[in-house]
Order: structure tokens, then sequence, then C-alpha cells
């Protein structure tokens, strides 16, 4: 059986109404998102990032951008896998620890200084690392550089990636699933604000 659109499940939109109407414009780009999903959480081989791994740092990175409806379908994803629970628990204390607002960072020595902002360094706790072990620790610190200091990223950081026993491969496919996750979140965000505006406005029109 087909996946159902992840974009129209999180985002709530139902088959016939003005929501999928609006979507059903633009019906390449809504393929070609359900592709990047269906490819980096249901792939035919996960290589050496496995699924527990994809749905731990969905989690992680859905909840920085404290979007809960769309949290809480990567939790349930989580939580069905082996030892899920215990992780859930572990990554919603880190989320908890890396909660903070950006983009900041420091960028290269020039006239784009004067916009250098200062922010949290986020570091996986001693427990986080003692459930979530070496790879995932990583994997979140990583994330929280993408999501709040993109700026900041430097070869250091890919080397720790790489310390932890990432591959380059692996490398490469997560941060396409961070940078698919956050186009994901704006676009749900965005559609679920979009529904309630036109249900505002079909209110008014009926009243």
């Amino acid at each position: 059986m087909a996946t159902k659109d992840i974009i129209d499940t999180l985002a709530g939109i139902e088959p016939g109404t003005a929501l999928d109407g609006i979507r059903a414009r633009r019906l390449q780009a809504r393929e070609n998102a359900q592709k990047s999903y269906l490819s980096l959480f249901e792939p035919i081989d996960a290589g050496d990032f496995s699924l527990v791994e994809r749905a731990a740092v969905a989690l992680f990175v859905i909840g920085l951008h404290r979007e809960p409806n769309v949290a809480a379908f990567y939790r349930a994803k989580l939580a069905a896998t082996a030892d899920g629970a215990r992780l859930v628990k572990a990554i919603e204390v880190e989320i908890g620890r890396g909660e903070t607002s950006g983009p900041y960072g420091a960028y290269p020595a020039g006239p784009l200084t004067v916009e250098n902002t200062a922010g949290l360094i986020y570091r996986v706790s001693a427990e986080g690392k003692s459930i979530l072990g070496a790879r995932l620790a990583a994997a979140l610190e990583h994330a929280h550089l993408l999501v709040f200091r993109p700026r900041d990223a430097a070869s250091a950081d890919m080397k720790a990636l790489l310390a932890a026993g990432w591959s380059d491969t692996g490398i490469v496919t997560f941060s396409q699933l961070v940078a698919f996750l956050s186009f994901q979140v704006r676009v749900v965000t965005g559609l679920r604000v979009l529904g309630a505006s036109l249900g505002t406005a079909s209110a008014a029109a009926g009243a």
C-alpha cells in the first residue's frame, strides 16, 4: 500500500478541500517532496544510517523547531522501533537542553562580522550519551549546529561525526535528512496557517 502524502498528513489536508486544490496546482513539487520523504525514511536500503537513527534525529530536529503536531508523528515513528521508548525519553530531554532561538554564529572576517551573534553551543549531556551512544550523540550535536548556527559549520565538525563512526555516505544522507525536515516543518506550518485563514474566510462569508 502506498504511503499517504506525508505533508498532507502532517498538515491535516483532506482530499477535495481547498488546501488540497492549492497543493494540486504544484503537482511536481508535491510529488518531489513525497519522494524525498520516502527515500529518507522508507528507503529500500538504509545503509549505515539506520531507520532508528533517522527517526531519532527527526524527533530531535522537529522538537527544536517547536512544531508539536509534526513532532508527534516522528515520536510515534521512533517509539515503534526496538528500544524506542527509552530513546524517545532521552531525546526529549535533549530537546529541552537544546532549545534556543536562531540562527546565530560568526561570519568569516569581513563586512558581515557586524552581524555576528552569540548563542548556545549545544552538547549532549553525559547521561544522554550513555543512552544514545556515540553515533547518535554526535548526530544530535551536528543537527543542532545545522539548525541554529549553520554559518559556524567547519571541517572539524565533520571530523567529529567521522570519529563517532559515521561514514562519508552516512553524513551526506544525514545532512539531506536535516535539510528536508527543516523544509518540511516550514511547509506544514505554512499550510496549517493558510488552512486556518481559509476556514476563517469561509466562516465569515457564510455569516
